[in-house]
């Protein structure tokens, strides 16, 4: 006895297919630079190709006031959030609660910046941190002040430098090759970002604050760029 089946029945229960093999689609993911539309004689400069290096901008002695600058100047920049608090602040209506975000931003090649910002949520409280952090970028100083070393490779900091936020201080020493980072978690973030692998650290105050320990070891990088060195003298 044969059995007769429809169309359907015989192709399964999808019924006959129409039409052929559809392609994958492929989404190119487009360049948020190329709408940047500069508002600075600077940041026009730099979308024009005039200024092509970070360096010209600081020899220059130019203000960037644009973050789309470093986007571009600095390609490879990475982001690392330090720490997320809930703050509060008394008002007529009522406690008004915010999210303080503080981040980290470098190349781990001698730019980093650090910077905190509140905000009513975390999302864009962490978003407004990174511009803000790009915009304080500073060049750090790297070299072999250690006389254990003394091989000439910028895996450590040039000579001793010191700085503070509130009540942590934070002294940076040159350490030989190997060494790796003598410190805390939080100072790790900021020298690993910064493009030092070796150093030793001095610590003082409340230690605890991961924000103002991250902006003591930033303000120590800082303090040591302003000193003028021998190698510096022929620049």
């Amino acid at each position: 006895m044969s059995e007769n089946k429809s169309p359907r029945d015989r192709r399964g229960r999808g019924g006959p297919r129409r039409g052929g093999k559809r392609g994958k689609r492929t989404f190119q993911r487009r360049n948020p630079l190329d709408d940047w539309k500069p508002v600075t004689s600077l940041g026009k400069l730099v979308k024009e190709g005039q200024i092509t290096s970070i360096e010209e901008v600081l020899r220059s002695n130019l203000v960037i006031k644009e973050k789309e600058i470093l986007d571009m100047l600095i390609p490879n920049l990475k982001e690392e959030v330090i720490d997320i608090n809930m703050v509060q602040k008394q008002t007529d209506a009522g406690e008004q609660s915010r999210f303080k975000c503080s981040v980290v931003v470098g190349n781990a090649d001698g730019f980093v910046g650090v910077y905190s910002s509140k905000n009513k949520e975390v999302g864009p409280g962490i978003r407004k941190a990174i511009s803000k952090a790009k915009l304080s970028i500073i060049p750090v100083k790297r070299g072999c002040g250690s006389w254990e070393c003394n091989c000439g490779g910028n895996h450590s900091v040039p000579f001793e430098t010191s700085g503070k936020m509130g009540s942590v201080r934070v002294t940076l020493k040159p350490a030989p090759k190997g060494t790796g980072l003598a410190c805390s978690d939080t100072a790790k973030l900021v020298l690993k970002l910064a493009g030092i692998t070796d150093v030793w650290t001095v610590t003082s105050g409340n230690t605890k604050s991961r924000t103002n320990m991250a902006k003591a070891v930033f303000n120590a990088l800082e303090n040591m760029y302003k000193i003028m060195t021998v190698d510096d003298w022929g620049a």
